[in-house]
């Protein structure tokens, strides 16, 4: 049985992931972005941790905490003033931008109901409850229905699009 400071603390963690990002994407200067970005990054890091998945999480605090906002953050120096904010959104933006948020979460409520398959083979009623281990196997590993390989392609894509950015900005 999990322990109630277990799951208090998994609740913080999970509240921090969703306040960060929240305020990742909604805030209009680009440096405070970056910083909840980072916290966003450290916050997973620690769920990580929760999942005894120690090595995973250092290198999520090495890899992409310590690298990819670093490389982010000077992109950001390089190709703006350190104080400069974005403008607002007019309302055809917004409506444009939350009818796109509500088309991908159908899609992705739809492609995540459709693999009952997958949902199947790591939620087994048991006596001992739900299996954090076999959780973080099915994620993160290189069998069928696992996702390491698509999840560290994801973040080679990015960042070769930062790069990208960069020697876009370096030819100005």
């Amino acid at each position: 049985m999990e322990s109630v400071g277990s799951i208090v603390m998994y609740g913080i963690i999970v509240a921090s992931i969703i306040i960060f990002s929240i305020l990742t994407v909604t805030t209009r200067r680009i440096l405070r972005a970056a910083t909840y970005l980072l916290f966003t990054l450290f916050a997973t890091a620690g769920l990580y941790f929760m999942l005894d998945y120690e090595f995973l999480g250092a290198v999520q605090i090495a890899v992409y905490a310590g690298g990819i906002v670093v490389l982010v953050v000077f992109s950001i120096l390089l190709t703006s003033k350190p104080g400069d904010s974005s403008s607002k959104l007019t309302s055809k933006k917004r409506v444009t931008g939350l009818a796109a948020s509500l088309a991908s979460l159908v899609v992705l409520g739809y492609a995540i109901a459709g693999r009952c398959d997958f949902w199947s083979t790591f939620i087994k009623p048991s006596e001992e409850g739900f299996d954090m281990h076999l959780l973080g196997d099915m994620l993160l590993g290189t069998e069928k229905y696992q996702y390491l390989l698509p999840f560290e392609a994801v973040s080679v894509l990015l960042l070769a699009c930062i790069i990208g950015g960069v020697v876009i900005a370096r030819k100005r």
